[in-house]
């Protein structure tokens, strides 16, 4: 898992105490007589602490059917939830598959797993039939799982709870350092989990990644039911044990980093062109595509248009040994784009389907962002009073295809069938469908 906080830039801030911050600070150049020292808390901070370590040590890797078995016997005797994680190789692979998986259930303890030399874990699936699964960002983890026969019945997200109740972050570190006061180690949730063998360092940190996540759970659990919100985690979990990645779609290549810059459908084309090409040497040798061509030399390559293979090896962005060897590969998707018949050429816009950015609703549907302004007013208060993000209470797009156009007439019923359709919950239409009726009602 690659621990980092997902805070939403837009969403509110929730005023607790940051562990991290209030230390005291004691300046090279001052000294200290008796009178200061008693006034200086000498308790080890948060900060200071060295990183917490498994308490029963760090296990071998499991690598052999006859191992997976036994622990899977020591789970199906456990206790309680079962905390999982998984490591995988994103930023090196193109695949998105688990190089490492980790559990942990009381009475069990934890397991390394390495899906590498077994890729069927069914018999822990079976072991731990209807047991709560603990995950952190269950979304990342879920689809990488499920391939090699890991599929939850009942989870509980300690991401999507901290979110819940507001936490500003709700990265691992952050949330076990906020409700259970320890430090867990970082530094190696961007490594490449493919390469074998694992270090020491690795070990531990996947270890830990399991390690607190049942206490964390527990404590979470307990601070949602105080705050009222028990209810709504259970229907987003819920929702998640169903969850699977959204396909990727035809227009993914709009993606690319930079394509903003360009204004001509030739350009496009060639990025297009390039992007596809990358793909498919990305897939075939499972490296990540932008190890293979970064996206900086796509949008180089569509800027200058080059005529010939020289030209386009003469770019500084594919003046690299390894865009070299390549550069054969390339020529051919940037010579397919340029020989393009223009009535073939992509859109500078991107096709129908998808809304305007909000700062072009003005002019292309005023009506429309004079609704999305009352709703997001709306929206606000309610976010006031619960504190949460507010992607979490209503998601963006959502909101913004309500207010586009929304249903003929506007009433409640009609309002929250609309939200019920586009994936909204029965929690969050219960606190936004009088509010947003309201709003749209008032809205010229």
């Amino acid at each position: 898992m690659q621990r980092r906080s997902t805070r939403h830039p837009f969403a509110l801030r929730h005023n607790v105490t940051n562990p991290l911050e209030d230390v005291p600070e004691i300046k090279e150049h001052e000294s200290l007589d008796q009178g200061s020292l008693a006034q200086v808390d000498l308790e080890p901070s948060l900060s200071e602490r060295l990183p917490f370590e498994p308490r029963d040590g760090v296990p071998d890797i499991i690598t052999t059917v006859a191992q997976l078995e036994a622990y899977a016997q020591r789970l199906a005797a456990g206790t309680g939830p079962m905390a999982l994680d998984a490591e995988r190789a994103s930023g090196y692979k193109y695949s998105q598959r688990a190089y490492l998986v980790q559990l942990r259930r009381e009475g069990a303890g934890i397991a390394l797993i390495d899906p590498i030399h077994l890729p069927d874990l069914s018999v822990i699936q079976a072991a731990t039939e209807g047991v709560e699964w603990i995950l952190h960002a269950a979304t990342q983890d879920l689809a990488c799982l499920a391939e090699i026969g890991l599929r939850p019945t009942v989870l509980f997200d300690t991401e999507l709870a901290g979110r819940l109740l507001g936490r500003e972050k709700v990265g691992l570190a952050a949330l076990v350092a906020a409700e259970l006061g320890e430090v867990l180690e970082k530094g190696h949730g961007s490594a490449d989990w493919s390469l074998r063998p694992l270090t020491a360092n690795q070990l531990r940190y996947a270890a830990l990644d399991v390690e607190l996540l049942i206490e964390l759970r527990d404590r979470m659990h307990a601070e949602l039911e105080a705050a009222g919100k028990l209810a709504w985690a259970h229907e987003e979990f819920a929702a998640l044990v169903h969850f699977t990645p959204r396909p990727r779609g035809d227009d993914a290549w709009r993606r690319t980093s930079g394509i903003h810059r360009l204004r001509k459908p030739r350009a496009l084309a060639v990025v297009q062109s390039l992007w596809l090409a990358r793909d498919d040497a990305a897939r075939r040798s499972d490296i990540a595509p932008g190890r293979i061509l970064p996206d900086a030399a796509i949008v180089a390559a569509a800027t200058a248009l080059p005529a010939t293979r020289d030209a386009l090896g003469a770019l500084k962005e594919f003046s690299g040994r390894g865009q070299q060897r390549r550069l054969a590969g390339w020529w051919i998707a940037v010579s397919q784009a340029m020989a393009m018949p223009d009535g073939e050429l992509p859109d500078v816009s991107p096709p129908p389907g998808g809304l305007p950015a909000p700062r072009n609703w003005p002019e292309r549907n005023p009506e429309g962002f004079a609704r999305l302004e009352a709703a997001k007013d709306a929206v606000g208060v309610i976010l006031a009073r619960i504190d949460m993000p507010a992607e979490n209470l209503l998601t963006p797009d959502l909101l913004r295809r309500l207010c586009w156009e929304p249903p003929a007439p506007a009433t409640r019923d009609a309002i929250e069938e609309f939200l019920r359709a586009g994936g909204a919950r029965e929690w969050q239409i219960g606190l936004t469908s009088e509010a947003l009726t309201v709003a749209l009602s008032v809205a010229p």
